[in-house]
Order: C-alpha cells, then structure tokens, then sequence
C-alpha cells in the first residue's frame, strides 16, 4: 500500500511539473517565431511582438479575478474546465488566418494559463507530505523556469521544420495527453473552504501578504533591470559574438533553473530567514559589473552567479504565502497561491520600464544600477517581512500559552 501511495505521489507530481512547462513554453514559444507568425499573417513584427505584451498583461489581470470567482468550485472540476479552454484557445491559435483572430486565441489562453498554474501550486501543497513540500513547489516553479530557457528554441525549430502553426499543434497534443493524466491521477476530491469574495480579498490585509507581494515585484524587478537588455549587454557591450548568443543564454537559463532547485532546498533550511545575505550579494555583483566591462568573461560570470541567486526567493515564498493562508485565511488558499505568478508580472513591468527610463542618462555599461537600487529596496522589505512573521509567531505562541 506504501508503494502503490508513493508511486501515486511520484505520478501526480510529475503531472504538475509538466503541465507548469507545457504552460511556460506555451507563452514563451512565442517569442521564437515572431517573424513566421509576422511572414504568415502579413503583418508587421512590432505588431506579433505585441501579442506578447498583451499576453503578459491578461494574465496577470485575469489570474486573481477567476481565482476569486471559481473558488467555490471543486479545484479537480474547475481544472479540467480550464484545460478545456486552454486547448481551444491555444488550437485556436493554430488555425489563425488573420491577426485578428490571432490575438483573440492568444488573449483566451492567457486568460486561464496563470489559474491553471495557481491550481497546480494549490495542488502541490495538498498532495505533497510536509517534508516534501518545499521541494515539489520548487519543481512546479522549475518547470515553467526550464520552459523559459528552453521553449524559444524548441519553437524555432518546430517552426523551422513545420511550419510556426505545428508549434501549436504540437501544445495542443500535449495538452490532450495531460488533461487524460490529470483526470486520472489528481485528488477529485479537497479539503476546501469557500468564501464570497470580499472574504477572500481579507488576506490582503495581513501584513505578512503585503511585504510578501512587494518583495515579489521588486525581486522580480531586480532581474528585470538587466535581463530586458541581457541580448546587448552579451554582444553590444561586452562584445560576443551574436552566433554564440544561444549557448551563452542557455547557460543563464540554466543557472535560474538550478536556482529553483536550490530554492526547494533553501525553504526547507531558514527560507526567508537566510535570504537577506543573497539580497546583499545581489547588489553587490550589481554594483561591480560596470567596473569589469572590459573583461567580457569576468561580467559573463558574474551575470552567471547573479542567475544562480536571482531567483531563489520563489520556493520560500510560495510556501509563505499557502502557509499564511492555511493558517488564517483558508478560504484563500487558491487565490494566495497565484500571488508569486501575478506580482512576478507586475515586477517584470517594472524593471523593464526602470531600465528602459535610465538607459539614456546611465549607458549601457551602467544600467545594472538600477538593479542595485532594487536590490535594495528588496532587502529593506524582506527585513520587515520577516519582522512580521516573528510578530505573528510570537502572538500565535502567546495564544497557546494561553489556552494552555
């Protein structure tokens, strides 16, 4: 019975990896084929790469309204639902004869690709033993992470072969094959308390919620401040060859990928308690990266160690926020679980529009300032974020003391 339970887990947890990376590269596959897209519905390349702007922006706004209004919904119900309306959304987009009909699918899929990840974190939380938890909700965030590294060249050279519509195909397939998995494998069945949505909305009062949220934009906010600019920072400034830039990405890929599995590791050591000291080093590597322009291999390993730390907040965090909620606020379990995803968004946004106000007056060569000064104000916040959690606990020890 041990073993059957333990491969049961093996399997639903392979499932919530996958169907987080069939999301990621769903999103990001785009980026690959703009110029297929832009030859095969003869409109302009600015106007496919908005597809990607307007992407962003549904899904973050979208994410927190369905969360709020299907969380008295069966979770396993509401999943399939939305499974449903990826894959007409996303094979909708496979059948685009004009820009039009392009840019509603996209805006269908990004309309429940943020709920359906949220779901698959509420998921985690539920399925995984407490021991384990840290780390399945740091593969979760891996799998989007490696879809990130790897789905713009796994979509050029689908596109390459086949054509820019087989890239679609090829995730509708894959979302067929993951829903059968997800209708037989996951929990039909959850703990879950309801509430209207004002209810919900009450977790946004906690002050633990919002210097969680903050830390999630200026953290995402931090990374942004370069990466919007990583292509001509690698071969503008410090001068590699544009023929090499898939393999030097990749690299940088894949130290946020290990970032993610030290993150599982980290929220089971300390979590937020030991991330001040990688805050400092961030602004330190920061800082510095102006000074060593001129030797390109020195910067590139410092763009590498800054990868590998960048984004090690996602695991601990995603656990405080279900924590928080389970605790207090459990009608909001779901809505609590898509914070990272959506704030993570609005850090994007900010960073990129940050870099982009001071590229004029730093220079290219300056532009990781910016990230510095995030770096910053991120420290700041996690100090009080951790501030609030003692506060928290102190009074939740009390009241046991008390009823004791």
């Amino acid at each position: 019975m041990i073993r059957i339970k333990s491969l049961n887990y093996r399997v639903q947890a392979t499932i919530l990896v996958f169907v987080t990376f069939m999301l990621g590269c769903n999103e990001f596959m785009v980026v690959g084929i703009l110029s297929d897209i832009s030859n095969g519905l003869n409109v302009a390349q600015s106007l496919v790469g908005f597809l990607v702007t307007a992407f962003a922006v549904v899904y973050a706004l979208s994410t927190p309204i369905i969360n709020l209004l299907t969380s008295k919904f069966n979770h396993y119900s509401t999943l399939l639902l939305l499974m449903v309306v990826f894959f007409v959304g996303n094979t909708l987009s496979a059948m685009s004869f004009n820009y039009a009909f392009m840019f509603v699918s996209r805006i269908l899929t990004a309309s429940v690709s943020g709920v359906i990840a949220s779901l698959m974190m509420t998921f985690a939380n539920e399925i995984a033993p407490l021991e384990k938890r840290a780390g399945l909700v740091s593969a979760v965030f891996a799998g989007s992470s490696i879809a990130s590294v790897i789905g713009v060249p796994i979509g050029t050279i689908i596109s390459s072969h086949y054509g820019w519509r087989m890239t679609f195909i090829v995730i509708s397939v894959i979302t067929i094959f993951l829903f059968v998995l997800q209708a037989l494998f996951l929990p039909k069945h959850s703990e879950q308390v309801s509430g209207t949505i004002s209810d919900q909305l009450t977790i946004l009062k906690e002050p633990q919620i919002i210097w969680g949220i903050l830390l999630v934009v200026f953290s995402a906010a931090i990374m942004y401040s370069y990466y919007t600019y990583i292509q001509p920072i690698l071969t503008t400034l410090l001068g590699f060859s544009s023929n090499n830039i898939d393999w030097l990405l990749g690299l940088i890929g894949l130290m946020m990928v290990i970032s993610n599995i030290l993150a599982g590791v980290l929220a089971n050591h300390g979590g937020l308690k030991r991330l001040p000291i990688f805050y400092i080093l961030d602004a330190i590597i920061l800082a510095v990266f102006p000074l060593f322009v001129s030797s390109k291999v020195v910067d590139y390993l410092l763009l590498l160690a800054i990868s590998l730390i960048v984004t090690l907040l996602n695991a601990p965090i995603q656990l405080h926020f279900l924590n928080v909620a389970e605790q207090k606020y459990p009608q909001s379990i779901v809505f609590a679980s898509s914070f990272p995803m959506i704030f993570f968004q609005v850090g994007i946004s900010l960073g990129s529009a940050a870099a982009s106000l001071f590229m004029s007056p730093l220079g290219l060569e300056n532009i990781s300032i910016v990230g510095v000064i995030f770096s910053l104000i991120a420290l700041v916040v996690l100090i009080l974020l951790n501030r609030a959690i003692s506060r928290s606990q102190n009074y939740l020890s009390k009241d046991e003391n008390r009823g004791h």
